[in-house]
């Protein structure tokens, strides 16, 4: 069963570029790491500061190596930075359909 993460991001005022070039130059490398399916970050068209990236996982396992990474470590460093807030993490699996 494949797992969902919506993180969500808000830079600190002066921060929306750098915010979005850090998570753009996640896509490359986490598409290429085993078992990430999609990966994609969004911005808020009506407040800039404020990003969103999706993710799916094939399994829990690949996401907890995804948090190894020397990608999402340099990644999380910069976000330390740049957040205003911390980010907000929601990991989301898919749910059985009642088909009666």
């Amino acid at each position: 069963m494949s797992v969902i993460i919506v993180a969500e991001c808000l830079a600190a005022p002066g921060q929306e570029d750098r915010l979005r070039t850090a998570l753009e130059a996640m896509i490359e490398p986490s598409l290429e790491e085993p078992g990430c399916l999609a990966y994609q970050p969004y911005a808020d068209p009506n407040r800039p500061a404020r990003m969103v990236i999706v993710e799916e996982w094939a399994a829990s396992e690949d996401l907890a190596e995804h948090f190894t990474t020397p990608h999402f470590r340099h990644v999380r460093k910069v976000l330390d930075l740049v957040l205003a807030e911390p980010m907000t993490l929601r990991k989301l699996v898919a749910a059985p359909l009642d088909t009666r």
